[in-house]
Protein backbone atom coordinates (compact mmCIF):
# COMPACT_ATOMS: atom_id res chain seq x y z
CA UNK A 1 0.00 0.00 0.00
CA UNK A 2 1.44 3.46 -1.16
CA UNK A 3 1.38 6.04 2.20
CA UNK A 4 0.52 8.91 -0.24
CA UNK A 5 -2.81 9.55 -1.95
CA UNK A 6 -2.33 9.58 -5.43
CA UNK A 7 -3.77 12.70 -7.08
CA UNK A 8 -5.59 11.93 -10.60
CA UNK A 9 -7.96 13.98 -12.92
CA UNK A 10 -10.71 11.46 -12.99
CA UNK A 11 -12.75 8.47 -12.76
CA UNK A 12 -10.70 6.62 -15.27
CA UNK A 13 -7.73 7.24 -14.02
CA UNK A 14 -8.37 5.78 -10.36
CA UNK A 15 -9.20 2.19 -11.63
CA UNK A 16 -5.94 2.48 -13.58
CA UNK A 17 -4.02 3.01 -10.64
CA UNK A 18 -6.16 0.73 -8.59
CA UNK A 19 -5.06 -1.89 -11.39
CA UNK A 20 -1.25 -1.28 -11.09
CA UNK A 21 -1.15 -0.28 -7.12
CA UNK A 22 -2.66 -0.63 -3.64
CA UNK A 23 -3.33 3.05 -3.41
CA UNK A 24 -5.89 5.72 -2.48
CA UNK A 25 -6.27 8.20 -4.84
CA UNK A 26 -8.19 11.80 -4.87
CA UNK A 27 -9.49 13.29 -8.39
CA UNK A 28 -9.65 16.70 -9.69
CA UNK A 29 -11.95 16.37 -12.02
CA UNK A 30 -10.29 17.88 -14.54
CA UNK A 31 -8.65 21.61 -14.49
CA UNK A 32 -12.52 22.57 -12.94
CA UNK A 33 -11.27 21.83 -9.15
CA UNK A 34 -13.98 22.66 -6.72
CA UNK A 35 -13.65 24.31 -3.32
CA UNK A 36 -14.54 20.62 -2.07
CA UNK A 37 -11.99 18.68 -4.15
CA UNK A 38 -9.41 20.76 -3.20
CA UNK A 39 -10.18 20.71 0.35
CA UNK A 40 -9.99 16.99 0.62
CA UNK A 41 -6.85 16.96 -1.43
CA UNK A 42 -5.54 19.57 1.30
CA UNK A 43 -6.93 16.88 3.83
CA UNK A 44 -4.79 14.28 1.94
CA UNK A 45 -1.48 16.18 1.89
CA UNK A 46 -1.64 17.30 5.52
CA UNK A 47 -2.63 14.32 6.76
CA UNK A 48 -0.63 11.52 4.35
CA UNK A 49 1.07 13.51 1.92
CA UNK A 50 0.24 13.39 -2.20
CA UNK A 51 1.62 11.97 -5.03
CA UNK A 52 0.70 14.34 -8.24
CA UNK A 53 -0.17 12.08 -11.24
CA UNK A 54 -1.57 14.05 -13.55
CA UNK A 55 -2.03 13.25 -17.80
CA UNK A 56 0.98 14.18 -20.15
CA UNK A 57 -1.02 16.54 -22.00
CA UNK A 58 -1.00 20.65 -21.85
CA UNK A 59 -4.38 20.22 -19.43
CA UNK A 60 -2.63 17.62 -17.29
CA UNK A 61 0.75 20.24 -17.00
CA UNK A 62 -1.95 23.15 -16.05
CA UNK A 63 -3.07 21.48 -13.33
CA UNK A 64 -0.09 19.54 -12.02
CA UNK A 65 1.39 23.69 -11.93
CA UNK A 66 -1.48 24.51 -9.96
CA UNK A 67 -1.40 22.06 -7.47
CA UNK A 68 2.11 22.28 -6.89
CA UNK A 69 1.56 26.05 -6.06
CA UNK A 70 -1.01 24.73 -3.87
CA UNK A 71 1.30 21.90 -2.09
CA UNK A 72 4.53 22.69 -2.81
CA UNK A 73 5.78 19.30 -0.81
CA UNK A 74 3.64 16.98 -2.94
CA UNK A 75 5.39 14.23 -5.20
CA UNK A 76 5.47 14.23 -8.58
CA UNK A 77 5.04 10.96 -10.98
CA UNK A 78 5.21 11.02 -14.26
CA UNK A 79 4.26 8.79 -17.04
CA UNK A 80 5.47 9.30 -20.43
CA UNK A 81 2.71 10.66 -22.99
CA UNK A 82 3.88 7.34 -25.41
CA UNK A 83 3.34 5.25 -22.27
CA UNK A 84 -0.03 7.05 -21.79
CA UNK A 85 -1.33 7.15 -25.24
CA UNK A 86 -3.79 4.24 -26.81
CA UNK A 87 -7.53 4.39 -28.62
CA UNK A 88 -6.49 8.11 -30.33
CA UNK A 89 -5.91 9.33 -26.42
CA UNK A 90 -3.56 10.59 -23.93
CA UNK A 91 -3.89 9.82 -20.24
CA UNK A 92 -3.27 7.95 -17.04
CA UNK A 93 -6.53 5.51 -17.64
CA UNK A 94 -4.72 4.94 -21.34
CA UNK A 95 -1.66 3.60 -18.95
CA UNK A 96 -0.71 0.19 -18.38
CA UNK A 97 -0.53 -0.82 -15.27
CA UNK A 98 3.16 -1.75 -15.49
CA UNK A 99 3.90 1.99 -17.07
CA UNK A 100 1.54 3.47 -13.60
CA UNK A 101 4.65 1.30 -11.60
CA UNK A 102 7.63 2.53 -13.19
CA UNK A 103 6.52 6.33 -13.26
CA UNK A 104 5.76 6.10 -8.82
CA UNK A 105 9.24 4.17 -8.51
CA UNK A 106 10.54 7.34 -9.42
CA UNK A 107 8.83 9.77 -7.69
CA UNK A 108 10.19 13.32 -7.12
CA UNK A 109 9.70 16.12 -4.83
CA UNK A 110 10.06 19.88 -6.28
CA UNK A 111 12.75 21.54 -4.53
CA UNK A 112 11.59 24.53 -2.89
CA UNK A 113 14.64 26.12 -3.46
CA UNK A 114 15.52 25.13 -6.92
CA UNK A 115 18.74 24.44 -7.98
CA UNK A 116 21.02 25.67 -10.70
CA UNK A 117 22.87 22.67 -11.87
CA UNK A 118 21.77 22.31 -15.39
CA UNK A 119 21.54 25.78 -18.06
CA UNK A 120 20.48 25.60 -21.24
CA UNK A 121 24.25 25.35 -22.71
CA UNK A 122 23.60 21.81 -21.02
CA UNK A 123 20.10 20.99 -23.09
CA UNK A 124 22.10 22.28 -26.28
CA UNK A 125 25.59 20.30 -25.67
CA UNK A 126 23.42 16.75 -24.99
CA UNK A 127 21.60 17.45 -28.02
CA UNK A 128 17.37 18.01 -25.81
CA UNK A 129 17.54 21.71 -27.88
CA UNK A 130 17.95 23.17 -30.90
CA UNK A 131 18.50 19.97 -33.07
CA UNK A 132 15.57 18.18 -35.33
CA UNK A 133 14.96 15.50 -32.67
CA UNK A 134 15.64 17.59 -29.25
CA UNK A 135 11.93 16.70 -28.55
CA UNK A 136 12.45 13.21 -28.47
CA UNK A 137 15.45 13.17 -26.88
CA UNK A 138 13.95 15.14 -23.90
CA UNK A 139 11.36 12.79 -24.48
CA UNK A 140 13.88 9.89 -23.77
CA UNK A 141 15.65 11.07 -21.05
CA UNK A 142 12.69 12.38 -18.99
CA UNK A 143 11.16 9.25 -18.88
CA UNK A 144 14.41 7.95 -17.94
CA UNK A 145 14.72 10.25 -14.82
CA UNK A 146 10.84 10.19 -13.94
CA UNK A 147 10.44 14.27 -14.66
CA UNK A 148 8.28 13.58 -17.54
CA UNK A 149 8.44 14.93 -21.32
CA UNK A 150 8.64 18.86 -21.43
CA UNK A 151 9.64 21.69 -23.58
CA UNK A 152 13.25 22.74 -23.64
CA UNK A 153 12.28 25.62 -21.04
CA UNK A 154 10.40 23.50 -18.93
CA UNK A 155 12.56 20.63 -18.97
CA UNK A 156 15.48 22.78 -17.68
CA UNK A 157 13.09 24.24 -14.73
CA UNK A 158 12.11 20.04 -13.73
CA UNK A 159 16.12 19.26 -13.79
CA UNK A 160 16.68 21.97 -11.34
CA UNK A 161 13.52 21.70 -9.56
CA UNK A 162 13.62 17.75 -9.09
CA UNK A 163 16.62 17.34 -7.60
CA UNK A 164 18.60 15.52 -10.73
CA UNK A 165 22.05 14.99 -10.38
CA UNK A 166 24.14 15.84 -12.25
CA UNK A 167 25.30 11.45 -12.25
CA UNK A 168 21.79 11.14 -13.17
CA UNK A 169 21.61 13.28 -16.35
CA UNK A 170 24.78 12.01 -17.19
CA UNK A 171 23.52 7.92 -16.97
CA UNK A 172 20.06 8.87 -18.51
CA UNK A 173 22.02 10.46 -21.87
CA UNK A 174 24.06 7.44 -22.08
CA UNK A 175 21.47 4.54 -21.72
CA UNK A 176 19.40 6.89 -24.52
CA UNK A 177 22.47 6.71 -26.62
CA UNK A 178 22.35 3.13 -26.92
CA UNK A 179 18.52 3.38 -27.51
CA UNK A 180 19.11 5.56 -30.54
Amino acid sequence: MIKEVIVVEGKNDVHAVKRAVEADCLTTGGFGLTSYSVDKIQKAYAKRGIIILTDPDCAGERIRRFLSNRFPEAKHAFVPKEDATAKNDIGIEQASAEAIRTALSKVRYQDIEPGNEFSLADLMCSGLNGINDAGFRRALVGAKLGIGYANAKTFLQRLNNYGVTRAEFEQALQEISHSI
